[in-house]
């Protein structure tokens, strides 16, 4: 059954996210990408999301990050039910918009099972490539070059400076960041800040551990535009492995659009392993 769920109903959607296996190599819609868009309010985040149920269980989880861009999760004892996939595809697919609007649409679902066969025989194309980036936190972490601060309300200013310049378009403010703190999702997230030399703020992270002893994600990471070239961004990546690491997770992992070569060299310099690109599907117009 497919619903839009209640903001009552996030907490316990968290959680049951948390107990599904993760495959970081993957980089699939992770508990951290649901408390990244608390910022907006439980009721905005509540809106964006369509859940199926199996049997009075949670079967999948689906963010819309944007109205055409569908990104999706299923429970693992669902991804070979071809009976789900074919009422998932059915709902995908719907004329009435129950899920998707018509015409071009894009849907992330970076897990296994026949849904993307399924799919591509109906006209679905791949689109553009992503690069995951892992790093193994059971090996050592290098202290990172930079004074790193868990940002609070004394320390936003320097948080939102840093984002602004690493992010143009960005319109995250002090209150987007109180609403984030409070959701559900970030009672196992740090907000970091690093400083330079001088006392600068020059990059930040988000970091939003799993469950107990499974992959942790880096969302968002940016690096001033000011101090850019002077290895701050593998730094900060150093930074949320470590605090990563002290939260109790095996991995961590980011995605990021496979033309972003910036990027993803930043993430190998911090020694985060660059997997097998994954591909988003698409519905031509």
């Amino acid at each position: 059954m497919l619903v839009t769920p209640g903001e009552e109903s996030l907490a316990a959607i968290i959680e049951e996210m948390r107990t599904w296996d993760f495959d970081p190599d993957l980089a699939p819609l992770h508990v951290g990408d649901l408390g990244w868009n608390q910022q907006f309010g439980a009721p905005a985040l509540a809106a964006d999301l369509r859940v199926w149920w199996v049997d009075d269980r949670l079967a999948a989880v689906g963010l819309l990050d944007e109205p055409d861009l569908l990104r999706l999760t299923v429970a693992p004892e669902c991804r070979h039910d071809e009976n789900f996939i074919r009422a998932l595809v059915s709902d995908l697919v719907a004329d009435d918009g129950r899920v998707l609007p018509s015409g071009e649409v894009a849907l992330e679902a970076r897990f296994g099972g026949p849904l993307h066969d399924v799919l591509l025989a109906r006209g679905w194309e791949y689109d553009e490539p992503w690069t995951p980036l892992v790093r193994d936190l059971s090996q050592e972490v290098p202290e990172p070059r930079l004074r790193v601060e868990d940002v609070d309300p004394a320390r936003i200013g320097d948080r939102l400076a840093v984002h602004h310049s690493a992010f143009d378009r960005s319109t995250f403010t002090a209150e987007r960041w109180l609403a984030l703190t409070q959701g559900p999702a970030y009672s196992q997230a740090r907000s970091l800040v690093g400083y330079d030399d001088q006392d600068n703020a020059v990059a930040m992270v988000t970091v939003w551990a799993g469950r107990s002893g499974g992959p942790g994600e880096l969302e968002p990471m940016g690096v001033h535009r000011d101090h850019q070239g002077r290895g701050h961004g593998r730094a900060i990546c150093l930074a949320a492995a470590v605090a990563l690491k002290e939260m109790g997770s095996s991995h961590a992992f980011v995605s990021t659009p496979s033309s972003n070569v910036g990027a993803v060299a930043t993430y190998r310099a911090a020694g985060y392993e660059e997997k097998p690109q994954v591909g988003d599907l698409r519905r031509p117009a």
